[in-house]
């Protein structure tokens, strides 16, 4: 077939593929697969070889992100269950003093952010911030907004997230690299953001009363010093349960906190350096591998030990265990609550694991079809570099579709092809990968659950959602991109 008749069938394939999600409201795995189907069939995929090429896709994919994104929600699972999160965020609260706790709530956001899902972690951080609102008497998007804007946008940079994890994959970019470059970009994006965030919220906007009286009081408003008349005391907050729908997001439900009980003695929750420690363990170590694998002489026995050490799966696997002893065995769990906290983990992040093949299923289809290789070459002679293609593309489909996870696997897909002819370093490819992961930030507007979720657990209208949430990821997804050029010299 002719490039224009490949390039029309690949538009229609997506176009069709954003229909499905959008409008018909199709669970994206399914509509990733049916679409991958369309096209493979249209552009000319032989029908004995369509099921070899999707599992072929699926397979490749799921290979090598399945085992890493399991093991991270573990991970942030025996965390969150274990008290560690909450008793971080506490701790830098204290670290950081009552004046800074808005900077204390983002640094939480970004630290936690990293082995915990942004819905997770929303959950688990924003009854946090309802107390520390109602103790100042002070807006609860101060401190809320620069909270989440920092926790989606570890979701977006860097891995074991599931969009970061297959876009490194799917474009042969270095997972080590892309951490070593991303943390520091990442901070940056996300102290920006803060800085952006407090002149944002230096007016107030519209609240839920509802949730304004379960913060505040029914009678009260910030800035008056009365207990509420809920019945709070001051400094507490309502927590918020989470429940899963279908489709894997979280809703949060607010409700009293339950007064304390006697009969069981209180476990001491993990210290503030514990936590840490676990998180960044598993990063020092594919650092690790990845320096390693550069510096040290091939062959070498230190060069082996750290090859398989940094390995992502190894370190997540190191992890799992180190925090399953630390945080469950040594804090009186048994061994059958610990595996059974390990599995609760996992039906969350089953459909992301599932949607992240789906992806890998299309990009395979693009390649087979022979679309990649023309997409890569109309591409090619935009004379637009790759790294603004990666982000400019992710942007639009995360824009169209809401998804940040569907846009960075699909933007991956197509643009494989156009990378692996461009011949970069690896140290460049990874910076292509943190570009979509700017992509995949921006824009947050009505069709991403992650908006939903922000804007009702902050009380917000649709209006003050776009006004607030949605320019300030637009703004640190530019900032991110931004970032990433200015690396590009240098790599």
């Amino acid at each position: 077939m002719s490039h224009t008749t490949l390039l029309l069938i690949a538009a229609a394939g997506v176009a069709t593929l954003l229909l499905l999600i959008l409008r018909a409201k199709v669970q994206p795995f399914v509509a990733l697969v049916v679409v991958s189907i369309g096209v493979a069939l249209t552009a000319g995929v032989p029908a004995a070889d369509l099921v070899k090429t999707i599992e072929d896709g699926m397979g490749s994919t799921l290979g090598h992100i399945a085992t890493i994104i399991a093991l991270g929600a573990m991970i942030g699972r025996i965390i969150e269950l274990s008290g560690g999160a909450a008793a971080f965020a506490h701790s830098l609260i204290d670290r950081f003093g009552s004046k800074r706790t808005p900077l204390a709530l983002t640094v939480a956001g970004f630290v936690l952010g990293i082995p915990v899902f942004f819905e997770v972690g929303l959950i688990i951080l924003m009854p946090i911030a309802y107390g520390v609102a109602r103790a100042s008497r002070r807006p609860l998007l101060v401190y809320a907004l620069p909270m989440g804007a920092a926790m989606l946008t570890v979701h977006a940079f860097l891995p074991p997230h599931p969009g970061a994890v297959a876009v490194t994959q799917a474009i042969g970019a270095d997972q080590g690299l892309v951490l070593l470059m991303g943390i520091p970009v990442t901070a940056v994006v996300i102290l920006l953001g803060y800085l952006i965030s407090r002149r944002m919220t230096r007016r107030e906007y519209p609240m839920d009363p509802a949730l304004h009286a379960e913060i505040y009081g029914a009678e009260t408003t910030p800035g008056a010093d009365a207990d509420g008349a809920d019945g709070v005391p001051d400094g507490s907050a309502p927590v918020a349960a989470t429940s899963r729908s279908d489709d894997g997001h979280g809703t949060a439900v607010l409700t009293k906190p339950a007064a304390p009980t006697t009969t069981t003695p209180a476990v001491r929750p993990p210290s503030f350096g514990t936590v840490l420690t676990l998180i960044v363990t598993p990063i020092l170590l594919i650092l690790a591998g990845t320096l390693g694998q550069n510096l040290l002489a091939d062959g070498s026995a230190p060069r082996a030990v750290l090859t398989v050490l940094g390995a992502p799966m190894v370190a997540l696997l190191i992890d799992v265990a180190l925090c399953a002893y630390i945080l469950g065995a040594r804090r009186g769990w048994d061994r059958a609550h610990i595996a059974s906290v390990m599995t609760s983990a996992l039906p969350p992040v089953a459909m992301v694991i599932l949607v992240a093949g789906a992806g890998g299923v299309f990009g395979k289809v693009l390649v087979a079809s022979g679309i990649g290789n023309a997409i890569a070459d109309v591409l090619d002679r935009s004379g637009l570099p790759a790294l603004v293609l990666a982000f400019l593309m992710a942007l639009t489909l995360r824009a169209a579709q809401g998804s940040t996870t569907v846009a960075l696997i699909t933007t991956a897909g197509i643009l494989a092809p156009l990378l692996q002819r461009a011949d970069l370093s690896t140290g460049q490819l990874s910076l292509v990968a943190l570009a979509m992961g700017a992509g995949g930030l921006a824009v947050s507007h009505i069709n991403d659950a992650g908006y939903w979720m922000f804007t009702k657990l902050t009380g917000l209208d649709v209006a003050s959602g776009l006004r607030t949430w949605t320019v300030l990821t637009t703004t640190m997804g530019v900032i991110g991109f931004g970032l990433t050029a200015a690396l590009w010299p240098l790599v």
